[in-house]
């Protein structure tokens, strides 16, 4: 008689055992989730991890990958876009959601190119598609007020003059308002680090280069 394999398999292992862990991967498990200080050890607690294995997923070499995939780091990808007007000032999205004012743009989905999250992203800001460029500035977000670091890439998307500046329209939802700032005026508003890439973009699209850029600024 052939015993039908399980559904579904969950196994919850202490983040510090590594051969309980390694068995799991080998045995093609993957982790799910993680569950902080949820496991006494000793005289304190460690975080727990979360495996789980469906029925027919493959295990062994031929299921490495998706293992691998489920417990290598990943960062979050952030696409922003640099519009300027005629006068050289940088479009801000003032949100409803921090005090700080930021580039347009967003999260990358996953799955997605973040060329289309940042053409997504500003038609649900604005109800605007740019023709999205080149990519001017590659910078490294240090982890921030609870966010992990993040890789964000800022892209070019020319010069809007005359009446299609009236309509960018902001949504009302995530964005309040919408404002043309003087790269002069950039730190009033914008945290350091963002107003530093915003000049770096600048600085980017005059050269005809890319940057790349950690906390906003050039590295050489």
């Amino acid at each position: 008689m052939t015993t039908q394999e399980p559904r579904r398999q969950e196994e919850r292992v202490a983040a510090d055992d590594w051969p309980a862990r390694r068995d799991l991967h080998r045995r093609g498990f993957r982790l799910e989730g993680r569950l902080r200080q949820a496991r006494a050890n000793g005289d304190g607690f460690v975080d727990e991890l979360v495996y789980g294995r469906l029925a027919g997923e493959p295990a062994g070499a031929e299921g490495f990958t998706w293992v691998m995939n489920s417990v290598t780091p990943r960062k979050r990808l952030i696409a922003h876009a640099l519009v300027t007007d005629a006068a050289g000032r940088v479009l801000l999205c003032e949100t409803n959601f921090k005090t700080d004012w930021e580039l347009p743009g967003g999260i990358v989905e996953p799955g997605e190119a973040p060329r289309l999250a940042c053409e997504r992203e500003m038609v649900e800001e604005m109800g605007w598609s740019p023709a999205v460029g080149h990519v001017l500035v590659v910078d490294w977000l240090r982890p921030y007020k609870g966010w992990e670091d993040a890789l964000e890439l800022v892209f070019s998307t020319g010069v809007v003059a005359g009446p299609d500046k009236g309509r960018l329209v902001a949504d009302g939802v995530e964005i309040r308002a919408l404002h043309w700032v003087a790269g002069t005026d950039l730190d009033d508003v914008m945290t350091p680090f963002g107003a530093a890439r915003a000049r770096s973009a600048l600085a980017a699209l005059a050269s005809g280069r890319t940057l790349y850029t950690e906390a906003g600024l050039p590295v050489e």
